[in-house]
């Protein structure tokens, strides 16, 4: 063993010292010994424990754990601070800029425990409510995770859209006679992408010289028909030339799953090489299928027979609901936000649903700022008219299942979003039974972000879907598809079977800010993947039809 892995081994032993507030003057020695054992002039492996003992810095107790490192990888000092520690809080240690004394604050203040809760309360502005943290630290620390995702080589779609963007305007500037297209994960609008695909009828020599005079990106392989590069973020790319004639067929065969292109060659071994991809899908006796559904889960089945649905736009959308203020966590003011919906999305109502009273370390609301907001949600409806804001809450999910409002509270909403935030470490059985319960809650509206996942960070508590959707259309609860590009939860994968089921969805932002508004179009992304029409989601309707909805729901 190398003396560098030697002192990280100590190095760590130091940061956990510090995390666990220990002895300040021993966890400093212990930092000093890291540095010491990383400068030493010859290789401590090959060092006897009296020889060690007798350095500057060392001493006998720090030779004695570098044995036990020798033979072991590590020593019990160390192995039980590890015990102590949640993998998630050890991995906030590798993030650049984040020291032991702010982790221990953002896990014992906070109850932050992953990387993936500490980016997602970067992006809602929570940060900021742990001692020591500013705007500023709060920013470098997100920047800092997301650096970190993007050299796991897996980025989410919203991260990658607009730089992939770029790319691709580059060469449609460059060559504007010539035709470019996204294709593969990116035109599918997978919520995770490994690699940007494009496609063109640019020659790879022509390819060659314009990433020559596009020094952005790092050319990493030059093929036949395919240039892969990579940017200074970490995205890969992958570049395909084809020809004019080819365009559409290699199009279709790029887009598509392997799932999707092998049902397609089942009908026809070689696809047709058409102008256009209606075409081949016409030749193959097939409805046209968008390139969101194309992952090989029913959607050919549905084309055979005309089964495709009318997928939802962003333009159907009428209204937003879950959206936050700076009643609870937000970082706009309720009338900001609604305001930005009325006058910049052209929205005709807006859904409040600040944090509810158990959500201490959200700002969560006690009772009697419930009963403020409502004050002021109808003081600006008078203002707004027709403009509607909706007074919801977003209601805490407790460990038995129930809301934690009483019943007379939760009566006065317009509508009730119920989530969980805690005790997120349930078995299938406890957390499925956990939901069942709150979805029969007869004031549950809608079931806010069933799984509690973060996408490429937490996985998210196991449930039965189809118990838990089941439990949806028996009591008509809405299902969320929770729009933060960090969740998009529900899975557009459980999507199809809650609309068999006859369950409403519906595409909330989750928005803390105004900008987080916005986020709606990348529920829709998936929201089209799960099969979703207009007709199906509750924020597609109009006012008046939502009005009666809530109205009968409350009935």
């Amino acid at each position: 063993m190398e003396n560098k892995a030697i002192a990280k081994t100590f190095k760590l032993y130091s940061q956990l010292m510090e995390l666990f507030n220990e002895n300040p003057f021993r966890t400093k020695a212990i930092a000093s010994a890291s540095f010491k054992i990383d400068k030493l002039p010859f290789p401590a492996a090959s060092a006897t424990i009296d020889q060690l003992s007798t350095l500057p810095g060392i001493g006998k107790s720090t030779a004695e754990r570098i044995m036990s490192i020798l033979e072991s990888g590590s020593f019990p000092e160390l192995d039980n601070l590890i015990a102590q520690t949640p993998p998630g809080v050890m991995a906030m240690l590798t993030i650049k800029g984040l020291g032991p004394k702010k982790i221990r604050s953002i896990w014992k203040d906070l109850g932050i425990e992953s990387i993936g809760e500490l980016l997602y309360a970067c992006n809602e502005n929570r940060l900021m409510e742990a001692k020591g943290f500013g705007l500023k630290t709060q920013e470098e620390i997100r920047k800092s995770i997301e650096f970190s995702n993007a050299n796991q080589g897996l980025f989410l779609y919203a991260k990658v859209e607009k730089i992939a963007a770029t790319l691709l305007g580059s060469l449609v500037s460059y060559f504007p006679d010539q035709q470019h297209t996204f294709t593969g994960e990116i035109r599918r609008k997978c919520e995770i992408i490994a690699s940007v695909d494009i496609l063109t009828t640019c020659s790879i020599s022509e390819i060659r010289s314009f990433l020559e005079e596009t020094p952005a990106y790092i050319v990493e392989e030059y093929q036949d028909t395919v240039v892969q590069l990579t940017d200074e973020l970490g995205v890969r790319y992958r570049i395909q030339s084809t020809s004019e004639e080819r365009f559409a067929i290699d199009l279709l065969l790029t887009t598509g799953s392997e799932i999707h292109i092998k049902e397609l060659q089942t009908i026809q071994a070689n696809l047709p090489a058409f102008s256009s991809e209606e075409a081949i899908y016409k030749a193959l006796g097939l409805s046209y299928i968008e390139p969101e559904l194309r992952e090989g889960s029913g959607e050919v089945n549905w084309a055979k027979h005309g089964e495709l649905p009318k997928l939802i736009t962003y333009a159907d959308l009428k209204g937003t609901l879950h959206n936050h203020s700076t009643y609870s966590d937000g970082v706009h003011s309720l009338e900001q936000m609604a305001m930005y919906c009325k006058d910049e999305l052209g929205l005709s109502y807006f859904g409040i649903c600040d944090h509810s009273k158990t959500a201490v370390y959200a700002s969560g609301l006690p009772i009697e700022r419930v009963k403020e907001q409502w004050m002021e949600i109808d003081r600006l409806n008078d203002k707004l008219a027709p403009f509607r804001i909706f007074s919801g809450i977003e209601s805490d999910i407790l460990s038995d299942g129930s809301l934690d409002y009483p019943d007379d509270i939760l009566a006065k909403f317009d509508f009730v979003v119920a989530s969980i935030h805690s005790n997120l470490r349930m078995d299938e059985e406890k957390a499925t039974q956990r939901l069942i319960t709150a979805i029969e809650n007869p004031y549950t509206t809608i079931l806010g972000h069933p799984t509690g996942r973060l996408l490429l960070s937490r996985p998210g508590y196991p449930i039965d879907y189809k118990k838990v959707i089941d439990a949806c259309a028996a009591n008509r609860v809405v299902i969320e598809i929770n729009a933060n590009p960090l969740r998009l939860d529900l899975d557009w994968r459980w999507q199809r079977y809650a609309l068999e089921k006859g369950v409403l969805l519906s595409i909330n932002p989750d928005a803390h800010r105004t900008e987080g508004l916005t986020d709606m179009q990348y529920g829709v992304y998936v929201a089209r993947k799960g099969g979703l029409s207009p007709e199906r989601c509750l924020n597609a309707f109009s006012l008046e039809e939502i009005e009666q909805y809530f109205a009968e729901k409350k009935r």
